[in-house]
């Protein structure tokens, strides 16, 4: 299909624009294609890096039953839910949380049917075979995927294209400014869908809330998530949603750019050996619960600790129970020889090391399982609620660990029909949002791993529908 010029595009009211190029904004630029609407989608990023965050993402956490050929056993809505509640402080919005959690059953179907596709969950991937489900080729082919739909059903794309402001009357969008192809264009719309992501790429935005260790958070999607978007809806009076120190951020190989590293920088030997700070200190329990709840919180656990820098230490008894880190690990015959090579203290690593395995139980090597809570235990300071086996067995391993910052989720304020809502008066007749700039309607300050792409598959799907449905005429 051959795109129009800037000159046709911007010539025509169309019925739908979506802002974005990831996973919401093309599932809503597909359900609104479904209801009938003319549909123009535009990505800031170029063809080759079109995606967002999705692109790095591998699997979806979704309600389903025995039946799943994808999944090693069922995960009721009534689990889901429970999982949801168990992180942080729970949901923001319980009414949104649930509704995102019964919406979730139909999403592989829907994923299905627009050309999304599945395959089982790999060796190695800890805990996640029976709640997620696993993307064939990860997060980049299904996004190539979906592309390739949205033009078979004649969506027309814009890549390269920055959303510089809204134009509002009231509280209706008359006019959407971009820059384009080194120009300023104007469109128009009958309806907006926002999907254009958080402001984690804007370390200066972050400093508002975290101060200078902003300055040493890795940011694991592109550069353009900076939140431009989100802040043109904010200054036209938008309500926000969600707290604004909050974000889903792991802990990620220190060695890792600075940007756009994604999953493959993230680190997953944390539940299975010790974490210490620079001051060669434990400062958190590492088995507090099986990964998929908790190694998102690991980013904001480092990010807290001095210089945002923390070191993993684990031992021969555990390699090779993980996925590997991608750029090696440090090793040698002694804990003090590791932690010298990673740069921390010798003498205090060891010490600390040392003080932890005289907490750990006799029986523990007998009563340890990777596979699920084993409850070996160590009442260490902090103390190891799972996993905890001594850390004594040569050769030893370690690596230096940032905080890798993925989504923030302060974003704007929705309703169940995604409709954006403002701070006085009535809510946006016309503007719609799905997926990160919406998930602090959902989440407070916890994650889950998958979740997010069920918030922008679920939300993508009411935003493009009611987008197409609204002001027809």
């Amino acid at each position: 299909m051959t795109s129009p010029g800037w000159s046709q595009v911007a010539s025509r009211l169309w019925d739908v624009i979506v802002i974005g190029g990831g996973n919401a904004a093309l599932v809503s630029a597909l359900s609104a294609r479904d209801e009938g609407a003319e549909v123009l989608l535009i990505e800031r990023s170029d063809v080759i890096f079109r995606g967002g965050n999705s692109r790095h993402t591998r699997n979806i956490r979704c309600v389903h039953g025995d039946d799943s050929e994808w999944n090693t056993g069922a995960y009721t809505g009534e689990e889901l839910w429970k999982d949801l509640c168990g992180i942080g402080t729970g949901p923001s919005n319980e009414a949104l949380a649930r509704l995102t959690v019964e919406a979730s059953q139909s999403a592989p179907e829907w994923m299905y049917a627009h050309g999304g596709r599945f395959q089982p969950p790999l060796a190695g991937t800890l805990h996640l075979g029976r709640t997620n489900t696993f993307f064939l080729g990860g997060g980049k082919a299904l996004i190539n995927s979906y592309y390739r739909s949205a033009e078979a059903a004649g969506i027309h794309v814009r890549y390269e294209t920055k959303v510089t402001g809204f134009e509002f009357d009231q509280n209706r969008c008359t006019g959407l400014l971009v820059e384009a192809e080194g120009g300023a264009h104007r469109l128009q719309a009958k309806n907006i869908v926002v999907a254009a992501g958080g402001f984690e790429a804007n370390i200066e935005w972050l400093r508002r809330y975290w101060g200078d260790a902003a300055l040493n958070y890795h940011i694991r999607g592109p550069r353009t998530n900076d939140g431009s978007v989100l802040a043109n809806l904010l200054e036209a009076g938008a309500h926000s949603a969600g707290e604004e120190r909050g974000f889903h951020s792991v802990a990620v190989d220190a060695r890792s750019p600075k940007y756009d590293g994604g999953i493959a920088t993230r680190v997953d030997s944390i539940p299975m050996g010790l974490v210490l700070n620079k001051n060669a200190e434990r400062f958190y329990d590492e088995g507090e619960d099986i990964w998929p709840k908790r190694y998102a919180i690991w980013g904001k656990n480092i990010a807290l600790q001095p210089d945002q820098i923390a070191y993993a230490i684990w031992d021969s008894q555990v390699q090779g129970m993980f996925l590997p880190p991608m750029y090696g690990t440090f090793s040698g015959p002694s804990v003090a020889d590791v932690a010298g090579q990673l740069g921390i203290d010798p003498d205090q690593a060891a010490t600390t090391v040392a003080e932890f395995n005289r907490h750990t139980a006799p029986d523990a090597r007998a009563r340890f399982d990777p596979s699920g809570y084993d409850g070996v235990s160590a009442a260490s300071q902090p103390p190891k609620s799972n996993w905890a086996l001594p850390v004594d067995t040569a050769p030893f391993y370690g690596i230096p660990l940032r905080p890798g910052i993925t989504f923030t989720y302060m974003g704007v304020q929705v309703d169940s029909q995604a409709r954006v809502q403002r701070v006085d008066g009535p809510a946006f007749d016309n503007v719609f949002a799905a997926g990160e700039i919406m998930s602090g309607n959902i989440l407070s300050t916890g994650y889950l791993a998958g979740f997010g792409m069920a918030i922008g598959t679920v939300w993508g799907r009411i935003a493009g529908k009611e987008a197409a449905l609204n002001d027809r005429t």
